[in-house]
């Protein structure tokens, strides 16, 4: 792939990359690593991406390096969550938006990744099957799961109709 195109996308894609990686590994270190890994794989291959698939398949390399990462022996350190709001982003965070950060950081990885990619990055529930190589229907448990236990975090337990 040429260095222009993949210059492209790093602008475009890079701060989501990061905060996929971000979500997956807690580390602001190592999410930086995946990103740039992900990014050299690029320059150093010479592989087509479909136009419009470009994202999707970046994230999809990202969550795939997050795994092998995961895996190795060397991966320990953790960091709070939050902080993937302070990195790689534009957007700010207000108060009444830190405590949803709060609840979402206390998920277990598999569902914090799922929410992540389906409420911040916008990724419909076949794309994240995709992505993060699993069924259809496990997003959805997921993702039921995850709201669950953010309505019980965030409301006390009592029931939610909305």
């Amino acid at each position: 792939m040429n260095n222009e195109a993949v210059l492209r996308f790093f602008d475009a894609y890079a701060d989501d990359a990061f905060r996929l990686a971000y979500s997956f590994l807690g580390s602001k270190p190592d999410a930086e690593d995946v990103v740039q890994d992900v990014f050299v794989k690029l320059i150093r291959s010479d592989i087509t991406i479909n136009r419009g698939k470009e994202k999707s398949y970046i994230l999809t390399m990202v969550a795939n390096r997050c795994r092998d990462v995961l895996q190795s022996g060397d991966f320990v350190f953790r960091v709070p969550f939050e902080d993937a709001t302070e990195v790689g982003s534009d957007n700010q965070v207000d108060d009444e938006d830190s405590e949803m950060f709060a609840a979402v950081s206390q998920l277990p990885d598999k569902l914090r990744v799922t929410i992540h990619l389906h409420y911040y990055e916008g990724y419909s529930i076949k794309e994240i099957a995709d992505i993060l190589n699993i069924a259809p229907s496990a997003v959805s448990m997921r993702l039921t799961r995850a709201k669950e236990m953010l309505r019980k975090n965030l409301l006390g337990g009592s029931s939610y109709a909305g």
